[in-house]
């Protein structure tokens, strides 16, 4: 209980520390000083996902760090522009076998380490990097803003409903086999929290930009798609024996632990916006 108690306030006190620094960015600084904070959580993540599948292989975890600088900064740079994009998708991918043609050993792993290298990037930098993306050019009446907003609130504040509701009404488990202590009560608790906050983006900060019913739909999207990437990244812990990716953040664990809801929801705030907003 006391450990519990513990984690909590380690949480509650990360809260208080980054959620203003990332208000204040969205709202009162430019776009750029906003990527600025994206881009490490970017290739921090992505270094903690090589340290999973590279643990003895430096070398390779640096080249991947490398490859998901250059993928975030392409897509920031020329987010609009479909022949940088194309590259993207295409080199990432194919770094991965590359890079492991030249550093082979041992054998029995290369298939993993080839595929961690070319999806990595792909997985944890460029959605994140659509955080920066969405500030960016959509930045005429803070609509930019709003939308990382709504994408980081997405992932963060179901986190939370579903951390309560699953441990005062907890019962069935949602996926033991990948992430024991989450519960079906826990995610409906987390679908909840997710509709109430686009809800409330919609009222409040996105108010004539996003539509409520547009935003309950959000919701219903980003509450099942941003739990899954939070169960994907437990799958990929508990595949490679990871309790958690890295230490760096008080109380959640590594950069990767607290971003795996984030890259879901970003992507299915960008690709909204894509479609609703962009002319």
């Amino acid at each position: 209980m006391t450990a519990r108690v513990s984690n909590l306030v380690q949480r509650f006190a990360t809260a208080a520390v980054g959620i203003p620094l990332i208000l204040v960015l969205l709202y009162l600084a430019p776009p750029w000083a906003f990527y600025a904070l994206v881009l490490p959580a970017a290739l921090v993540g992505s270094y903690e996902l090589f340290a999973m599948t590279h643990r003895n292989d430096r070398v390779a975890r640096a080249i991947g760090v490398l490859v998901a600088l250059a993928a975030s900064l392409t897509v920031f740079a020329q987010p609009a522009n479909p022949r940088a994009l194309m590259a993207v998708l295409t080199l990432v991918p194919l770094s991965g076998p590359l890079v492991t043609l030249l550093r082979i050993a041992p054998l029995e792993t290369a298939a993993l380490r080839a595929c961690s290298l070319g999806f990595g990037p792909l997985f944890v930098a460029v959605p994140l990097t659509l955080l920066a993306v969405l500030r960016r050019t959509f930045d005429a009446g803070h609509v930019g803003a709003g939308a990382a907003l709504l994408a980081i609130g997405l992932a963060w504040f179901p986190d939370t409903g579903a951390y309560f509701a699953g441990r005062f009404f907890g019962r069935h488990k949602l996926y033991e086999a990948v992430s024991p202590k989450k519960t079906v009560e826990g995610a409906v608790g987390g679908l909840v929290a997710a509709v109430v906050w686009a809800a409330g983006a919609s009222l409040s900060y996105l108010r004539g930009v996003l539509p409520l019913g547009h935003a309950i739909g959000l919701g219903l999207v980003a509450g099942v798609f941003g739990p899954a990437g939070d169960l994907g990244e437990s799958l990929l812990k508990r595949s490679t024996g990871v309790k958690d990716s890295g230490a760096i953040v008080p109380g959640h664990g590594g950069v990767l632990d607290r971003v795996d809801a984030v890259i879901a929801t970003s992507v299915v705030v960008y690709l909204y916006a894509q479609w609703a907003w962009t002319p």
